[in-house]
């Protein structure tokens, strides 16, 4: 990877980093707002709050878990087992940004405080963001059989270098 794809994917993560600590701290003016709920809808506030800012916090992990193996790839050392680690907790993220954003369809569903289409938009986004997590696992796929092949030529090295 080139230093300005890497300058440019670091840049991005950043702007991705600072963007989803102001939404951190704007939830508590979404909070405010959510007091005008009509009285039947009040008791939507606190699922809908503690998913939001789940789902803060699922996107902050897999920035940061993304910016950790592009620091291994500027060292050339991506190709070991500690990048797994990384990428085991971007596909776990992704599988529970899934189950929060069920969740607020589950909670949104009873009742007329949206419309059902609502609903049933948010269950496509559910997929499409566990359609992620599948993708994550096969691209880690060629991480793996690098990192063998790294071993292995590490192994045979070490042999070559005992009979010589």
């Amino acid at each position: 990877m080139g230093k300005p794809a890497m300058a440019a994917l670091r840049g991005v993560l950043v702007v991705l980093l600072a963007g989803s600590l102001f939404v951190q701290a704007v939830v508590p003016l979404l909070a405010v707002d959510m007091n005008g709920f009509r009285p039947e809808y009040a008791y939507l506030r606190t699922p809908i709050l503690v998913i939001t800012i789940l789902g803060i916090v699922t996107a902050q992990v897999v920035v940061v878990c993304v910016w950790r193996p592009v620091t291994m790839v500027r060292r050339g050392t991506v190709f070991s087992t500690a990048a797994f680690r990384y990428v085991h907790i971007v596909i776990g993220a992704f599988v529970a940004a899934a189950l929060l954003v069920f969740a607020l369809a589950v909670v949104l569903a009873p009742g007329e405080a949206v419309a059902p289409g609502v609903v049933l938009l948010l269950c496509g986004v559910v997929m499409a963001v566990l359609g992620v997590a599948p993708v994550v696992l096969v691209l880690r796929m060629p991480l793996a059989q690098a990192v063998a092949r790294d071993i292995e030529a590490a192994r045979m090295q070490a042999e070559l270098e005992e009979v010589i």
